[in-house]
């Protein structure tokens, strides 16, 4: 079962297997909690909600349709609306600490400069509108190509685009500007 495709599986998923849900949620369940981390910045929070991800993908199956949209469009779609939801819910309960960066995991040997930067990225990610973060990270940190970025955001694949030019001069900007 672990060869067979994320379509396959959820085609199974439909029909209540849980074998095959098991496989999907071991397959994605690591890029849904990244993804979701450096959406939200918290990581009580980025667990609950790719928790919540996989039940909605569970208890929504049968409304996924395959030759419609890819598994994994519809996957970080369902946690990308988590966290908008989440961030909405927390918007006025929530002081976000301006200090804070995101697990960089940096160890005691790395240069400073280096963490400096992860820092500064982290930092200019997290001032970025929430559309552009999210198009920066679905190309760049998950790997999916234009198109399927640009569906997980609903968007053209030009208008994702135009988010990704202006999200990397921002943080280009930002970059230059703490040399």
């Amino acid at each position: 079962m672990d060869d067979a495709t994320d379509e396959e599986l959820m085609v199974r998923v439909q029909n209540q297997d849980r074998d095959a849900f098991a496989v999907l949620v071991a397959r994605h369940l690591d890029g849904i909690h990244a993804f979701n981390y450096r959406l939200t910045r918290h990581a009580e929070d980025a667990a609950d909600l790719a928790q919540e991800t996989f039940l909605r993908v569970w208890s929504g199956a049968r409304t996924w349709r395959p030759n419609r949209v890819r598994f994994t469009t519809w996957l970080y779609r369902i946690a990308r609306n988590l966290c908008i939801d989440a961030y909405r819910r927390h918007r006025e309960t929530v002081e976000l600490n301006p200090g804070t960066t995101a697990a960089d995991g940096a160890g005691p040997d790395e240069a400073p400069g280096r963490e400096r930067l992860a820092r500064m990225l982290d930092e200019g990610l997290a001032d970025l509108p929430e559309r552009q973060r999210t198009a920066l990270l679905l190309c760049h940190r998950q790997g999916m190509t234009n198109r399927e970025a640009a569906d997980v955001l609903e968007v053209s694949v030009d208008a994702l685009e135009s988010l990704l030019a202006r999200a990397r001069r921002t943080l280009r900007l930002r970059l230059r500007d703490h040399r």
